[in-house]
């Protein structure tokens, strides 16, 4: 059948190699990275995007097939999304639309927001790593963290049988762990006796967001924590569904990143 031509003469073949390659040139290029982050959510986001724009060579790893965690959907699935005074200062920062909602609470969507955080770090030059689990921490003397040992995501859904798909490791002068209540990257520490982690506490919005961005820190040599991790590292309130201490807690954990990488 007949039909008038509107695109490239471009075929099969050389779209699966585009793909390939220029995926494989990224991967490559990163397995080296100044900092690896751990978590693709808000905290990790804002982060990511802060490091990057100062020039810093950062790569993020996620285990979903989308970027930005619990931020597109904000709370109990209406995706609307919350933040406290001052963090709507980011928003307008990163253009992102709100209306105060109440003196002090400030309300947006969630898709806009986040597409606009995830576009701020594409545009700053975060690189990223989708379908993709942390397994397990690259260690150096006296236990620094040094990396992180990955696998794709799909390999946690085979058979018993057929799961013996060995990860790969990438190493950087430092990790982020941001991947909200589940702290994987402290966990894997505890597992191997290195660290202890206290595990979140009830809700308590008021507390839990100043704790959090107080308590964002390098919590082991090589590892810094930012997000909902800081809560389940230091026993301190969840916050539930509102985003500003995040948002500030990521920016907080770049700076701090930032600082040590310029002693290295």
């Amino acid at each position: 059948m007949a039909h008038k031509k509107i695109f490239a003469d471009v075929g099969e073949k050389e779209v699966t190699k585009a793909i390939v390659g220029e995926f494989s040139k990224q991967f490559q290029q990163y397995v080296d990275s100044d900092c690896i982050i751990i978590g693709a959510g808000p905290s990790g986001l804002m982060a990511g995007m802060d490091l990057a724009k100062k020039g810093i060579k950062v790569f993020v790893i996620e285990r979903n097939n989308y970027l930005g965690g619990g931020f597109w959907i904000g709370g109990y699935l209406m995706n609307k999304l919350t933040v406290r005074a001052p963090a709507e200062k980011i928003l307008k920062e990163l253009g992102i639309p709100f209306k105060q909602y109440v003196k002090g609470l400030f309300v947006a969507d969630g898709p806009h927001a986040c597409s606009k955080l995830i576009a701020a770090a594409c545009d700053a030059g975060v690189k990223f790593a989708n379908m993709t689990t942390f397994d397990d921490v690259v260690l150096r003397e006296d236990n620094r963290v040094a990396g992180a040992v990955i696998n794709w995501t799909p390999v946690k859904a085979l058979p018993r049988e057929i799961t013996c798909v060995d990860p790969v490791a990438i190493e950087s002068k430092l990790v982020i762990d941001s991947t909200g209540h589940d702290a994987c990257v402290v966990s894997k520490l505890e597992e191997r006796g290195i660290m202890k982690k206290a595990g979140f506490g009830a809700m308590w919005v008021e507390r839990s967001e100043d704790l959090v961005v107080e308590y964002t820190q390098e919590a082991h040599p090589g590892l810094i924590v930012c997000g909902m991790s800081v809560s389940t590292t230091y026993g301190l309130p969840r916050m539930g569904p509102t985003f500003g201490s995040m948002l500030v807690s990521g920016r907080k954990a770049a700076a701090i990143a930032y600082k040590i990488l310029k002693k290295k």
